[in-house]
């Protein structure tokens, strides 16, 4: 098991953040949209390190453009020597319309078309040939010399592999269809993942005529863990706080419906609109906690991350305190890659 870890958005901080990551052992380091762009720092972390492959998770789709996606992802695929994954997300409606003040309409279409549309880009650059991407979405009918990178570029490691992240039985099949990865939302559990996110995921590989053989899972990422007591609980507290966040949104009601808890989505919703975080995360009860997130100390959180999914992803993301204790999480990994 490929075991993935973070890089700090902050571009003061992201060169040595991706050196300490390599330097833990972690196969993959990734950068999130959040409150910085997602692929600066990625470029001063392919400059400081060698091995580790690096990606966004995620990026925002519906933010941008193929062409800008397809631009950015060959220049760091090219500079970062083939290491570079485009991890990508569509985001709520809301963050669409009316943060980034971008279209919205059938996400789970338009998602499919903008990979197709990405992948029609790039191998007009590898081979020369007319591009003619007509959609529903996205239209790319022009490329002349000037505008055109260097097929040599990336002719040597590859298009970059593109990874998609989501919860609903759609995307994920858009995912399994077009795409190398699929990226587990963090509010997935064990059960969701095994009765709805990978029967879509075989669905979308079989309407492209394809096994799930090479592709890639990236498994859910709540892990509550730390050195001593207090570190546990203040993970445990901050889990909460953002299961109860994520619970809050409509879209991702399906995943408590299938444990009975839709009641607990209402609740929660309610009080997001009430702006009472702190009484949300209260909500989250051990049941809840335990459900979706491995708690425990380090040396509990290989063992159950294996027995919950060790026989269906090939990679685990997750943040740990490894600078506090080297030798302590350093075991933890290697128990996790030899998975």
């Amino acid at each position: 098991m490929k075991v993935d870890g973070g890089i700090s958005l902050n571009l003061h901080e992201a060169a040595a953040s991706a050196k300490e990551a390599e330097a833990a052992g972690y196969s993959g380091a990734w950068t999130a949209e959040t409150n910085h762009d997602p692929f600066l720092p990625l470029l001063l972390a392919a400059e400081h390190t060698s091995t580790v492959e690096l990606g966004t998770s995620i990026a925002v789709a519906f933010a941008r453009s193929p062409m800008t996606l397809a631009n950015t992802a060959w220049d760091l695929q090219a500079y970062s020597k083939g290491r570079f994954i485009l991890g990508l997300g569509s985001q709520i409606q809301p963050h669409i319309t009316k943060r980034f003040s971008m279209p919205w309409s059938k996400p789970a279409a338009r998602m499919r078309e903008m990979v197709l549309a990405i992948h029609a880009i790039w191998d007009t650059w590898l081979t020369g040939a007319k591009l003619d991407f007509r959609g529903e979405f996205y239209t790319h009918t022009l490329m002349t010399p000037f505008f055109t990178p260097a097929a040599s570029d990336i002719s040597a490691v590859g298009k970059p592999k593109i990874f998609l992240a989501g919860v609903g039985e759609l995307m994920t099949e858009v995912a399994g269809e077009v795409c190398d990865g699929f990226i587990c939302h963090g509010f997935t559990t064990e059960r969701y993942l095994r009765e709805v996110t990978i029967p879509a995921l075989e669905r979308g590989r079989a309407k492209a005529g394809k096994t799930m053989e090479g592709f890639e899972i990236v498994g859910p990422s709540f892990v509550v863990t730390g050195n001593n007591e207090d570190d546990l609980a203040k993970a445990s507290a901050g889990t909460r706080q953002q299961i109860a966040f994520y619970g809050s949104t409509p879209a991702y009601r399906p995943v408590l419906e299938l444990h009975g808890w839709g009641d607990l989505q209402d609740r929660l919703n309610s009080l997001s609109k009430q702006g009472k975080w702190v009484e949300m995360g209260n909500e989250i009860t051990d049941e809840v906690l335990n459900t979706f997130a491995v708690v425990g100390e380090p040396e509990h959180i290989a063992p159950e991350l294996t027995h919950r999914y060790g026989d269906v992803i090939e990679r685990i993301s997750f943040y740990a305190p490894y600078k506090s204790d080297p030798e302590r999480w350093g075991k933890v990994m290697a128990a996790l890659r030899a998975a």
